[in-house]
């Protein structure tokens, strides 16, 4: 029972999304596409700036997808606390739309397919970046489960074996499961360097080329925070037969701000 009781609360509730829940919630349907024709996939990328920066990204993303019930939802670890492939295997994640379960059966599946993975709340506590996907679940999915990744090492073949360890566990489940990459792109450049550094790494993952992701990322120095989950994704729905990409939608944080000469850019990309 004790297990059971584990909450994570929210930490940057009231911060980058609203606190007060019908707030988040009419927000959160502002970002939503009107009469989207859903479809379902494999994997996506999507944002995780503060919502008036990105909501809107992510939910022209999520808002399209035929969302199943189960997700694997993989993070960078901004603060760097903790271990390198952190896993949260039980409990819940609390936002002011309620408690989002993890799920147990298929965070301890994971476990045993991937050993590297180690449960760790620590570098979960106070990152953001995958917390702020969840409202956006909770208002399309309500019920939904899921496993928290927290991913802090670029190093090429443990992500992509990360990756194909999810790959082999999600084929085995009776349910759908869509694998979630949290990743904003380059940061902190001018609007014009950064559409052009964006524009090399959503090429390879339009290709969905893994490797050539990686390299084009620590080659051309594009600061794109969530590289490590997007390589796991990638390698994840290509073992799982995906044959296709789509860049949904692309914005940086200028379009909101006015500021041209620093900014965040910001990709959602659905992989079939």
């Amino acid at each position: 029972m004790a297990a059971q009781s584990i909450v994570r609360p929210p930490a940057v509730a009231g911060k980058f999304y609203p606190s007060e829940p019908a707030v988040l919630r009419r927000d959160i349907e502002s970002y939503l596409p009107s009469s989207p024709e859903k479809i379902s996939a494999l994997g996506c990328m999507v944002p995780h700036a503060g919502y008036m920066y990105s909501g809107h990204v992510a939910g022209a993303v999520l808002g399209r997808l035929q969302l199943p019930q189960r997700f694997v939802i993989l993070c960078p670890n901004h603060t760097g606390r903790g271990e390198p492939l952190a896993i949260m295997s039980r409990g819940a994640w609390a936002t002011p739309l309620g408690d989002a379960q993890i799920d147990r059966a298929l965070a301890a599946e994971l476990v045993a397919e991937f050993d590297l993975l180690t449960e760790d709340a620590e570098a979960h506590r106070t990152e953001h970046a995958l917390e702020v996907e969840l409202p956006f679940l909770q208002v399309l999915e309500p019920g939904f489960t899921f496993v928290p990744v927290a991913i802090g090492t670029h190093r090429i073949d443990v992500l992509t074996e990360l990756g194909k360890a999810i790959a082999r566990v999600v084929s085995r489940q009776n349910e759908p499961v869509l694998v979630i990459a949290s990743s904003d792109m380059n940061h902190y450049a001018t609007d014009a360097v950064t559409h052009e550094k964006d524009k090399l790494a959503i090429a390879p993952l339009l290709a969905r080329d893994p490797r050539a992701l990686h390299e084009t990322v620590l080659r051309e120095n594009i600061s794109m925070c969530g590289l490590g989950p997007a390589v796991a994704m990638l390698s994840a729905v290509n073992d799982l037969g995906a044959n296709s990409a789509e860049l949904v939608k692309y914005a940086t944080s200028a379009d909101v701000s006015g500021d041209r000469s620093y900014c965040v850019g910001y990709a959602g990309i659905i992989v079939r």
